[in-house]
């Protein structure tokens, strides 16, 4: 995993002034477009987005120091307008595109390089398990992608469910886990610009085929996964597990993402306030 985000940085250096595809950079990646942003987030701190970004307008930087025009830089990474570049620099570095030659002012951002670093044998609990096909169903909602904070669309979402669908989803569950899923799929493919939107579901999963019409039903097929239990405060402890299994689990396991959706669900303690067991599940293959 390493070797492959190296080699992404190093095509992205490659395409700062053309196109950059998001085909070729899953492939590259080896993961799905969603997966492979999560963990380049968790590892570097920066969303995919902004470190192009900030790699083109560190070079615009250089170039402009160099003494190259605005307007020839601003057109060569990409900017529409010389306005709209200068914006974005300003923004970026605090001051306009032509200051830098005048002031010799410039501003870097390096060229990321992953390695693994040892923080000290902290074991990560987790067991594989081998699922056959199953259905997840539940109440779906398109909600923009946000990989921090709480997305209120998610909770509006989970707001929404009735009591009859509730009834529902109770009836169908049969399959481990028997507890109520959230699930995100159907990710739109611009996501070097950190936009779009995704599909939510909070659900169950069932191997029952007859479902009402008041619940989406999403075919599964069977897949190895990956499970990451934690218990904690919430939803610190989550969101901690879910950042070490991007940025040191997979970069070290046997095991690889496929490229599907993964789940988790989440209960709270009724005796400690603020107190939750989770479990991460996510469908992974031997490399």
């Amino acid at each position: 995993m390493l070797r492959d985000l190296n080699h992404v940085i190093e095509y992205i250096e490659e395409h700062l002034t053309g196109e950059l595809s998001f085909e070729d950079i899953s492939n590259i990646a080896g993961v799905s477009d969603y997966h492979f942003k999560q963990i380049f987030f968790y590892l570097s701190g920066i969303t995919l987005g902004e470190y192009i970004k900030n790699r083109r307008l560190s070079r615009a930087s250089e170039e402009l120091l160099n003494g190259e025009r605005v307007t020839d830089v601003a057109l060569k990474y990409g900017y529409q307008t010389v306005d709209g570049f200068s914006r974005a620099f300003r923004k970026w570095s605090g001051y306009l595109p032509s200051e830098v030659l005048k002031t010799g002012i410039s501003k870097s951002f390096p060229k990321l390089y992953f390695a693994i670093t040892i923080k000290g044998g902290i074991n990560m609990e987790f067991r594989i398990v081998d699922k056959p096909a199953f259905n997840l169903v539940g109440v779906s909602r398109r909600v923009p992608m946000q990989f921090e904070g709480v997305n209120q669309e998610i909770v509006k979402l989970a707001q929404s469910i009735t009591d009859k669908q509730r009834k529902e989803m109770r009836s169908l569950q049969n399959i481990e886990p028997y507890e109520i899923v959230n699930a995100s799929y159907d990710h739109e493919a611009n996501f070097l610009k950190d936009e779009g939107y995704l599909t939510h579901l909070i659900g169950v999963l069932t191997t029952t085929e007859e479902v009402s019409d008041q619940l989406e039903k999403v075919p599964i097929p069977a897949y190895t996964w990956a499970v990451f239990p934690n218990e904690g405060p919430f939803p610190q402890t989550l969101q901690n597990t879910m950042a070490s299994i991007y940025s040191e689990w997979l970069p070290s396991a046997d095991y690889e993402i496929v490229d599907a959706f993964s789940f988790s669900f989440t209960k709270m303690d009724q005796e400690k306030e603020g107190y939750a067991y989770s479990e991460v599940w996510i469908p992974v293959r031997k490399k």
